[in-house]
């Protein structure tokens, strides 16, 4: 018999084919990946099933021999799911093939025991880390949420056979992604005029002066020194104050509005706002939840507004989280995250109003602007006018004028009384879903305060951000934090003060790597896009999924109605009552 060379196609001008044979034009095509790891043709001293079978997963969760493996033998190649012609199939009875090995079988039996005794003492914290350190880059919970400590260090049942996964880590990977629904509704005749990234808002950096005080209003109490002895052997009950506080935006406030209609200087361009809505402005890159600001551009004013039941007004729980609290649909559900909301916001406003001394009040410069002078129910709030420049150039010429809040003041030995704001973190169950990896308080928060601490600015970084952002505002000298828990995991109506904390806020602020000129470089940023819009009405929302922020023109009705809905309801519950 003669051997032929079979016909070669050779390309002069490159590596690669230059044509295709006629033999290959019916066979289908596989798909393929350039970073498709080669694997081998065989293996003689991998164990059997080690190709990703059942026997190799358990094995891999028990810290087994091929639990040590490099994770990229598992690796499955791009297209290899797809039906294709090049599937091997089994044509023939294989039962008689068998293996000659020739090695030492005494050895290798030795050495695997001697490998597996070191590994189940001295691997499982070794294997548990390359697991969190694969589900964290999966997008999966981090490890140690849910889960004791002792499970944590690798010790207990899961410890034991070599770092196997917590319950609470049990195929995080595979949860399936939350969708989030947006603060407000986006109409099909709004405009998208911006799309700012949060990685874009980072980088921002602007420094302002110190403000200007116009005037103060309101009264405030004294602080009341016995809630510093407050800790969880005496912890007091949480009560329902009778004077609630109303939530006024910036159009509605009559010193805003005063202050608007006077004639400014020439080339001046003014700024309104609350510091709710400068807080939301300057911590917005470390947000999650979805929220919306409108935006009224008029002649050389903009003015910051936010609609009647905006989120913004209320109080998140464990925002930041990497298990935040989740939505299940079920109405008297206690822990999803509008209720968790509304009762957070509850317990600020309760506990700022118990912590002062009713009896010892402050009477500033002007009375409350939003209540009569003879009105009992007012609550004790001061509220300080300021004027903040954002002008960045000689010629440039922007005033922003803020409305600031504090909750009292504290009276000092020898010295002038101190601004102090007040509010409150609260404990929900932490062994519910959403707690975040959270300490039961009642047992860690008097001997490891700063444990507890260091979980809440991770898990509710952006609401803390915020709380000192209206600190530093307000010129306040200190931020007052106290620690709110249920007194039954069950029920949230019924709460107990567990202790309390007084913070400095630009030392609370380097803690939690809070950079005050990043976020008045992003409040500069948004004044002047709007400055630079036509007369109009504009909305910003938070996208309720992606970290960026979206600019929309909207119809100037747009909110109106649901406004004059709302009165419509008072006005017909009025005439009811009379009746």
């Amino acid at each position: 018999m003669s051997f032929q060379l079979p016909e070669i196609i050779d390309n002069p001008n490159g590596f690669g084919p230059v044509g295709l044979n006629a033999q290959f034009r019916d066979i289908p095509y596989a798909p393929y990946s350039k970073a498709d790891r080669l694997g081998k043709i065989a293996d003689w001293s991998a164990p059997e099933g080690a190709q990703g079978g059942a026997k190799d997963q358990r094995d891999n969760q028990r810290g087994g021999r091929s639990g040590f493996r490099n994770a990229r033998d598992n690796y499955v190649p791009f297209g290899s799911n797809a039906a294709n012609a090049f599937n091997y199939q089994h044509t023939e009875d294989e039962a008689s093939f068998s293996v000659v090995d020739n090695r030492s079988g005494a050895k290798k039996t030795v050495a695997n025991k001697s490998a597996s005794a070191q590994r189940s003492t001295r691997g499982g914290f070794r294997q548990q880390g390359q697991q969190r350190n694969q589900f964290q880059r999966l997008g999966g919970n981090r490890a140690g949420f849910g889960v004791s400590r002792q499970q944590q260090a690798g010790g207990g049942p899961g410890g034991a056979r070599g770092g196997r996964r917590g319950y609470g880590n049990w195929r995080d990977f595979d949860r399936n992604q939350r969708v989030r629904d947006a603060s407000v509704k986006v109409g099909p005749e709004w405009n998208m005029l911006e799309e700012i990234e949060f990685s874009r808002l980072n980088k921002l950096q602007f420094e302002v002066e110190e403000p200007e005080n116009i005037s103060l209003h309101g009264s405030v109490g004294t602080y009341d020194r016995a809630y510093d002895r407050v800790n969880t052997k005496a912890e007091r009950f949480l009560q329902q104050s009778d004077r609630e506080r109303d939530i006024v935006t910036t159009s509605d406030d009559p010193i805003l509005n005063d202050l608007a209609s006077k004639p400014g200087r020439e080339g001046e361009k003014r700024v309104f706002a609350t510091d709710t809505i400068i807080s939301v402005l300057m911590t917005a890159s470390r947000s999650v939840y979805p929220w919306d600001i409108v935006i009224n551009r008029v002649g050389d004013k903009v003015i910051f507004d936010t609609r009647e039941g905006s989120q913004v007004d209320y109080v998140s729980v464990n925002e930041n989280a990497s298990d935040p609290p989740m939505d299940t649909g079920d109405k008297d559900n206690i822990n999803s995250p509008s209720a968790l909301s509304l009762e957070a916001t509850f317990i600020n406003t309760n506990f700022a109003a118990q912590v002062v001394k009713q009896d010892e009040t402050v009477n500033l410069e002007n009375g409350n602007p939003f209540y009569d002078a003879e009105d009992s129910s007012a609550p004790l709030v001061g509220y300080r006018y300021r004027q903040f420049d954002l002008s960045s150039t000689e010629e440039e010429d922007i005033s922003l004028f803020v409305r600031t809040e504090f909750d009292g003041v504290v009276k000092a030995a020898g010295g002038e009384d101190s601004y102090i704001t007040i509010k409150a973190l609260n404990e929900f169950d932490s062994r519910a879903q959403g707690a975040g990896g959270a300490m039961d308080w009642r047992q860690k928060l008097d001997a490891q305060r700063g444990a507890v601490v260091a979980t809440e600015m991770k898990n509710n970084s952006c609401k803390l951000a915020r709380w000192i952002v209206q600190t530093m505002l307000v010129g306040a000298d200190h931020l007052k934090l106290g620690y709110v828990s249920r007194s039954n995991p069950k029920d949230a109506n019924r709460h107990a003060i567990l202790g309390t904390q007084i913070c400095r806020p630009k030392e609370f602020a380097q803690q939690m790597n809070l950079q005050f000129t990043n976020g008045w470089g992003i409040v500069k940023t948004v004044v002047d896009l709007a400055l630079k819009l036509p007369e109009g009405k504009y909305v910003l929302v938070k996208d309720p999924n992606k970290p960026l922020i979206r600019l929309y023109s909207v119809p100037k009705s747009t909110f109106e109605q649901d406004n004059d809905e709302g009165d419509d309801e008072d006005a017909g519950a009025d005439e009811n009552t009379e009746a």
